[in-house]
């Protein structure tokens, strides 16, 4: 009787430890469920070697950071979620919660912005980087209205690598230019004609005659070893274009989140604005390093073949802009920012 006593006493303290222990863990839940965890997918396109993806996951960890782990990002790079021209959507219909791309992939789906990637002489990674924010920030275009951007970055002028000397305008009739999306019609512009085709392929395109040039930023020359194929580099950069990428976010899973949390994610962005335009600039400086240790002739343009190049390309910049007007969009006023705000950045202002 004293036993059956004794294991009933025991076997009380542990029901009573046991609720203890389950009051703890259900009150630590519910702790942990009223800061709020979130978990997201971060789509990026580019291979994880490349530092625009290494600056995705720097950003994913630096709001991690801030938030005391409230906020856990994952990121997928070389297109592992989706690809690029797939990216967007992705993020649309939640296929990944966040995304990086670059609008030129699904040409006509972003009209106004796709402005942004005209050749109207940028001089720099950070300068494209910091007016493609300026002319979101101003018109915030509704075709991006489905997700919430976070951030729009851009790389340096595109310019001309070639095996021949291309020295005028003259140069440039008969010449076969590798060229995608829209840098297409600039090559048309200006007398050549395009081929087009993807970055992975113009090395060997170039090594066997299949082009006699590419249209490119300067970076490519060393980050896919092209500037080994080629013996000039013609500075264009009076017609430079860019192609501008895109940070997003679901707008479901954006709006889901408390106004703390979006507040560290904004100042999150706007310093890696600064960081990502900085990379580009970096990433122009060690290919043109790369081009010279090479002994390839960097050729300029004098004022006068400068002036002669951007006639070329005007009536490719109106011819856009009027487009973007059929469809009730400021396309001219879009585009006259942007010329105001590359001319002040050529200036210095």
């Amino acid at each position: 009787m004293r036993r059956a006593t004794e294991v009933n006493y025991y076997a009380m303290k542990i029901n009573s430890l046991l609720v203890v222990v389950a009051l703890a863990l259900v009150s630590g839940c519910g702790k942990q469920q009223e800061r709020g965890m979130y978990t997201f997918t971060y789509s990026v396109f580019f291979p994880p070697t490349h530092v625009q993806a290494q600056l995705a996951v720097s950003w994913a960890e630096e709001i991690k950071a801030r938030s005391e782990g409230r906020v856990n990002i994952t990121v997928f790079p070389g297109g592992a979620l989706t690809k690029a021209d797939q990216c967007y959507e992705g993020v649309q219909t939640g296929r990944s919660d966040i995304g990086m791309s670059m609008f030129a992939y699904t040409r006509g789906r972003f009209p106004l912005l796709e402005l942004l990637d005209l050749p109207v002489g940028y001089p720099d990674g950070v300068s494209a980087t910091r007016i493609a924010n300026l002319v979101y920030d101003k018109w915030t275009p509704a075709e991006t209205a489905d997700t919430e951007i976070m951030y729009l970055h851009a790389h340096g002028p595109g310019i001309l690598a070639s095996k021949k000397p291309i020295r005028t305008l003259a140069d440039l009739p008969g010449l076969k230019i590798r060229a995608t999306g829209f840098s297409a019609k600039i090559v048309e512009s200006l007398g050549a004609s395009p081929i087009s085709m993807p970055q992975g392929e113009t090395y060997e395109a170039l090594q066997k005659g299949v082009v006699d040039a590419t249209f490119c930023p300067i970076e490519t020359l060393k980050g896919w070893k092209q500037g080994e194929v080629i013996r000039f580099v013609t500075d264009s950069a009076c017609v430079g274009y860019t192609t501008t990428c895109f940070v997003t976010f679901n707008k479901a899973k954006w709006d889901a989140l408390p106004e703390d949390l979006k507040q560290i994610i904004r100042e999150v962005n706007g310093e890696w604005v600064v960081k990502h335009g900085q990379a580009w600039n970096d990433a122009d400086e060690a290919g043109l390093a790369f081009v010279n240790e090479l002994g390839h002739e960097i050729i300029p343009l004098g004022a006068e073949e400068q002036e002669a190049w951007r006639k070329k390309v005007e009536p490719l910049l109106a011819d856009s802009a009027a487009k973007v007007d059929q469809r009730n969009l400021p396309g001219a006023d879009v585009l006259k920012a942007i010329q105001d705000y590359v001319s002040a950045a050529r200036s210095g202002k």
